[in-house]
């Protein structure tokens, strides 16, 4: 049984995230700012008020947390908004580079003694935050700050490769969540590829971009 810690696990990805994890018999634990009734239908441990783009709110996890162990660390929350050159806010594109790029460095920074050796990182990021796949310009905030997690990513790689911690970098697909309106595939089975890429990951492949559905993506 492994003990895995899912950052943003009350709705969506990170939720069935949570339930696949807790179904095949791994200790959950998992964060959100305020738990959702859904949460309490699965065994996890739910640490509440824990918003990533506060320094605070990493430090309320890592005191609940204490010494316990994490064999596996997925940063599943996000948030994503839409500005165009006609429709600037960069108070938005300020908050999304908060939660989606500082969001996960705050947390691995604050973690780094319950990650023991072969501990394995996830980072949620988009195929909206790798340049060549930028046909329509846009979404400033959210392709900025994905990009931003991407290069974190493989900097946490190279600094954790030491202590044999793999870091993974995913793209999820388009899911049907909040975030798109409800447009895109299952959760489930975006969670499920998720999951998959994760197990199959290894420190020789540590600091790559994958797709959920299991091929690697360029930068």
């Amino acid at each position: 049984m492994k003990n895995v810690l899912i950052i943003g696990g009350n709705r969506g990805i990170g939720f069935e995230l949570c339930r696949q994890y807790s179904q095949r018999g791994d200790h959950v634990i998992t964060t959100c700012r305020q738990s959702q009734g859904e949460l309490s239908n699965i065994s996890a441990d739910v640490i509440t008020d824990v918003d990533v783009s506060l320094s605070s709110g990493v430090s309320r996890l890592k005191e609940k947390l204490g010494d316990s162990r994490v064999d596996v660390l997925i940063h599943s929350a996000g948030i994503l908004s839409k500005e165009s050159l006609e429709d600037m806010d960069f108070g938005r594109i300020q908050r999304q580079f908060e939660v989606n790029t500082l969001g996960p460095l705050r947390v691995v920074h604050a973690l780094q003694d319950n990650l023991g050796k072969g501990a394995k990182i996830g980072i949620m990021s988009s195929r909206m935050g790798y340049i060549a796949d930028n046909g329509s310009g846009g979404s400033y905030g959210y392709r900025i700050s994905k990009a931003g997690a991407n290069a974190l990513g493989v900097s946490l790689a190279r600094d954790l490769k030491d202590r044999e911690i793999t870091v993974t970098i995913l793209h999820p697909g388009f899911v049907a969540t909040e975030m798109t309106r409800g447009n895109g595939i299952d959760p489930g089975d975006a969670a499920k590829g998720i999951v998959d890429r994760i197990d199959a990951a290894s420190l020789k492949d540590s600091g790559t971009f994958w797709h959920a559905e299991g091929y690697e993506l360029p930068w």
